[in-house]
């Protein structure tokens, strides 16, 4: 390893340790300002109790609303991520098409999500679109006629039967406001490529297609790698919007906790601990399958 990686390297160290450190200073002046001045008594024991349960008839601990909350966000956001990439790689594509009637649909597209609230968006898209898409699908149907081992592969990847339509529909909506973003990272990776690439392929027979398949595309996932990553830590903190259509994910389930509990400095400091820590810790591996691709790419 040569001096100026090492000296990188201490330099990323150094940057991690002081944003963990900041991080950890600012809970604690958090927690001893609202101790201090509010006079506030913490109740930080009762976390327990809505993080595991015990089962009497299992005989052992089982997860409870923030457990089960935070499996749901993950699902969302798994789901969503792979849906919005799907999305954005089309209609990225069509972005660079030459044929003005694909240019025009996916700018349309981008257009409409990037200039309208996330909130506006969410609703207007789960009480006019939602409300009508998702019983076509027909999963009521599927979560009563379903034989028991689909029910239960479903639930594992879906979660309760009974809640199977609303987080269908969280899907979407989140798939649908992140493909807008992926769309115009992928358009920016395309176009990134110098047009002799473009040139070349043709030279040598290969159709439109072709090159961007064998020649653009390879080329572009180097450049889109960092910011779809990004993205993706977005769509960790966007998936609580969600929450407003009363998705049991998260948020929502922390709200009814500090709501019942009346503990809501306790509730809201946990949850933002535990988008910290995902957000955070997914930073880091991501930059480290980052620096390893581009070693892959450049050796």
């Amino acid at each position: 390893m040569t001096a100026k990686k090492k000296t990188k390297s201490g330099v990323t160290r150094a940057v991690d340790t002081i944003v963990i450190a900041s991080a950890v200073f600012l809970v604690a002046y958090i927690i001893y300002k609202v101790d201090t001045v509010m006079i506030y008594e913490w109740h930080w024991s009762f976390l327990w109790e809505y993080i595991l349960r015990w089962d009497e008839e299992q005989q052992a601990y089982a997860p409870n609303l923030l457990l089960k909350g935070l499996a749901t966000t993950f699902r969302l956001v798994i789901w969503s991520m792979l849906l919005a990439s799907i999305i954005g790689i089309v209609m990225g594509i069509m972005r660079t098409s030459s044929r003005i009637f694909f240019r025009t649909v996916s700018r349309l597209y981008v257009e409409f999500i990037r200039n309208m609230p996330p909130v506006v968006f969410i609703f207007v898209f789960f009480f006019f679109i939602s409300s009508q898409f998702v019983p076509l699908l027909g999963i009521d149907e599927l979560s009563v006629n379903a034989s028991p081992e689909t029910i239960a592969l479903l639930e594992i990847l879906l979660g309760p039967p009974e809640l199977f339509a609303n987080v269908i529909s969280g899907i979407l909506c989140l798939a649908l406001f992140e493909g807008a973003y992926i769309t115009e990272i992928i358009r920016a990776g395309i176009q990134s490529i110098d047009k002799g690439q473009t040139e070349a392929g043709q030279s040598i027979g290969l159709t439109r297609f072709q090159t961007l398949r064998w020649v653009i595309f390879p080329q572009a996932v180097q450049k889109v790698i960092p910011p779809l990553t990004g993205q993706f830590i977005t769509l960790i903190k966007d998936s609580s919007i969600v929450s407003l259509i009363s998705i049991q994910e998260l948020t929502f389930l922390a709200q009814e906790v500090a709501y019942s509990t009346q503990y809501v400095f306790e509730i809201w400091l946990f949850v933002a601990g535990v988008y910290f820590c995902i957000c955070y810790s997914l930073a880091l591996l991501f930059a480290k399958l980052e620096k390893r691709s581009q070693r892959i790419y450049q050796g």
